[in-house]
């Protein structure tokens, strides 16, 4: 699983972060969970496979917003419990 960090210019408020999501969900189906952040100016995605930085800016930049940066990382979700 891998946690991609997009860094977003333009996102003012919640309809622009659902704005993002919904672009960043049709273009990459795979995508496990998609949340944007217009105070922090970050969508995150979490995917099995890290996506092509040339499409998500791509995809960002049809929507009328800033593409600024991407950083892709290897997610391991935390488990709690006895495990």
């Amino acid at each position: 699983m891998y946690k991609t960090t997009i860094k977003v210019d333009g996102m003012m408020c919640g309809m622009c972060e659902a704005h993002v999501n919904d672009a960043i969900r049709n273009a990459f189906p795979e995508a496990k969970k998609v949340k944007s952040s217009h105070t922090k100016g970050e969508t995150v995605l979490l995917s099995e496979a890290a996506p092509n930085e040339d499409k998500v800016k791509e995809t960002i930049e049809k929507t009328g917003y800033m593409f600024v940066s991407l950083d892709s990382k290897i997610y391991e979700k935390k488990l709690f419990g006895l495990f």
